[in-house]
């Protein structure tokens, strides 16, 4: 998708805004005319009242004649838009030129209604685009510029003053602030921002003012992506509608057909007038036409995938969005999905004779020129802690096994137990590494001239609204599964703090995918939720492919939903959201065909008149939309 530019927004924009208006005003006018047309008639004009209403057909109908005449040539079917060119020609051929020129008059208002409410989805998008800045402020040779969001390049640095939206994905380079990020994640709550941490365009900076570094151009941003998606999504069929669609070519084929036998049968069979005989002809016209029937669906799914959208849920297209509602089975990988992805130190146990402060600072000096993700943990941890510590005197890497130290006249050792000695390390405090082992933990040793001086516990910790999240699928009677190729001991601990229904241990990629297959075989529906490149096999295997925001550039590519915010309660709502629109979907169907029915039940008992039958008619379609529409709301 290319860049947005400053041209190509308003006047789509313009034309989205000026269209329903104009539709309506026409057919407003038309209203005008017809009633002109009855007045002069009234007073015996009746060639003048002719003439008014041929212009009162030509103005109202114009919109939605040239709709089906382009659709009809471009399709090479019928549509339900030639039903009603039909029903109100018949109608004044017959000399019912009143009731012909109603029958436009609110087809035409009802048309321009559709088209509102149908714009009114895709306005979600407009709004979107409108709050991505066009502009940004770059710092250029030691001094400053505005440009276009469209000229910057990776490695620009720009200024983001408070107040103002962050015009493009970067990394803060200088200061701290508080970013509103509800436009990327849906999370209403300010986050805290400071150097080193990535920010989004369209993003709200809410206090300090700040130096960004640009990491993505404009066309490759988080936010544009979410734009392209978005859109993506809305242009995407769901199976219903598809199947909506091709039904409806063929119903209108078999309405002309028994329209054509209506023209006469009556006459014969059952005696009426040949007026009357036509006249009902062409109210069956006007009621068995299938507007409301077709429109129940595509509004409710460019609703829902909408609200997705501003509450951090993207769907990649109606179809996933409908397979969602009926998910009988997740599964889910571990690491960076139900977990938060990066080990923590979660115990620490030291020697009688030792402190707690000392043995930190020498581990966190040690593992400060370390770049192994365990390291990093321990250093964060220290941090956390308000340990002071500075880099070590001497380093020395032993591959494979830790690392050893020396700060001042004391040499420390920080690996393995193999590395300071397995039996010393598995009697120490009692055995309290086997204890972590049975926990899922990994440990590392800590050892000085004496011998062991400390054991320390990491854990990757679960996501504090995992527990939560599967217990809501499990309350919608979805059974969940993890598959992780961590060992089984971590497998069994994860599985049984986080009441997960099953697991599988030890999986590789290719054996995610075959759990996958196993699943679909057993329960029909499935979706597998991860983040990683080794989950993209299995994401683009099961019925839905669930990707972390957070996560890798083909997970994302590869999967059906995205989490813009690494949000595992998301998937809960994502799946109401898909059995909501599903019942009103349902709803409409049940709905328009009961109208339908009853219309033409009526006009075969000569109780419904042709101004009614078009009431009726354009009243449900109407009526259907805007149930549809409900799912805009939060």
């Amino acid at each position: 998708m290319t860049a947005l530019t400053e041209n190509t927004l308003p006047r789509e924009g313009l034309l989205q805004k000026i269209t329903p208006h104009l539709e309506l005003a026409a057919a407003l006018f038309s209203g005008l005319l017809i009633l002109a047309g009855w007045l002069l008639d009234r007073n015996g004009a009746e060639t003048a009242s002719v003439f008014v209403y041929l212009s009162a057909f030509l103005i109202g109908g114009f919109a939605k004649a040239k709709e089906g005449i382009e659709a009809t040539i471009k399709e090479k079917e019928l549509n339900v838009e030639m039903l009603m060119i039909l029903a109100a020609a018949g109608s004044a051929a017959i000399g019912y030129w009143t009731e012909g020129a109603i029958l436009i008059f609110i087809f035409a208002v009802s048309g321009a209604l559709e088209t509102y409410t149908m714009n009114k989805s895709q306005r979600e998008i407009s709004a979107l685009m409108d709050i991505q800045p066009d502009t940004a402020l770059l710092v250029r040779d030691g001094s400053e510029e505005h440009v276009h969001v469209s000229e910057l390049t990776r490695g620009d640095i720009i200024i983001v003053k408070p107040g103002e939206r962050v015009p493009a994905d970067g990394l803060i380079s200088k200061g701290h602030t508080t970013i509103d990020e509800a436009a990327i994640t849906g999370e209403s709550i300010p986050v805290s921002k400071e150097a080193g941490a990535d920010v989004f365009a369209g993003t709200v900076n809410m206090t300090g003012s700040v130096y960004i570094e640009v990491t993505k151009k404009a066309d490759e941003t988080l936010f544009q992506k979410i734009i392209e998606l978005v859109q993506s999504a809305q242009s995407e069929k769901s199976p219903s509608q598809q199947f909506i669609e091709r039904f409806e070519g063929s119903y209108v084929k078999v309405v002309l057909v028994i329209v054509s036998l209506m023209m006469f049968l009556p006459h014969f069979l059952l005696g009426w007038s040949w007026t009357e005989t036509f006249y009902r002809a062409m109210v069956l016209l006007v009621v068995a036409s299938p507007c409301a029937l077709v429109a129940s669906i595509m509004p409710a799914t460019l609703s829902a995938i909408s609200n997705g959208a501003r509450s951090g849920i993207l769907f990649k297209g109606g179809a996933h969005l409908e397979n969602l509602s009926h998910i009988k089975a997740i599964a889910f990988d571990k690491t960076g999905t139900l977990t938060r992805g990066k080990p923590e130190v979660t115990d620490v146990v030291i020697r009688g004779n030792l402190r707690r402060q000392e043995i930190l600072q020498a581990a966190a000096s040690i593992e400060s020129r370390s770049n192994h993700p365990l390291a990093h943990a321990v250093v964060r941890y220290a941090q956390q802690e308000n340990i002071l510590f500075s880099p070590p005197d001497q380093l020395e890497d032993v591959a494979g096994w830790g690392v050893k130290g020396t700060i001042g006249d004391n040499v420390w050792k920080i690996g393995k137990a193999a590395f300071v000695g397995k039996e010393e390390a598995a009697a120490f405090a009692n055995g309290a590494a086997a204890q972590f082992a049975e926990d899922g933990k990994t440990t590392i040793y800590i050892a000085d001239q004496e011998g062991i001086a400390a054991v320390i516990a990491l854990k990757d910790i679960i996501r504090e609204e995992t527990k939560q999240a599967l217990k809501t699928l499990q309350d919608e009677g979805i059974f969940t599964i993890m598959l992780t190729g961590d060992s089984e001991k971590t497998a069994r601990a994860i599985a049984s703090e986080t009441a997960l229904g099953s697991y599988i241990a030890e999986c590789l990629p290719e054996q995610k995918v075959d759990h996958v297959k196993e699943l679909l075989e057993k329960y029909g529906t499935v979706a597998m939720v991860g983040d990683g490149i080794n989950d993209a096999p299995a994401l683009a295997t099961a019925s839905v492919g669930i990707a972390m925001g957070e996560g890798s550039d083909v997970a994302l590519e590869t999967a059906d939903v995205i989490l813009m915010k690494n949000d595992l309660p998301k998937i809960a709502e994502a799946i109401q959201l898909s059995r909501k629109m599903q019942r009103i979907v349902k709803q409409n169907i049940i709905f328009s065909i009961s109208v339908i029915v009853l219309l033409i039940i009526s006009n075969f008992f000569q109780v419904l008149d042709l101004p009614f039958g078009v009431l009726g008619h354009e009243g449900s379609t109407i009526l259907v939309i805007l149930n549809g529409l409900r799912l805009l709301k939060t």
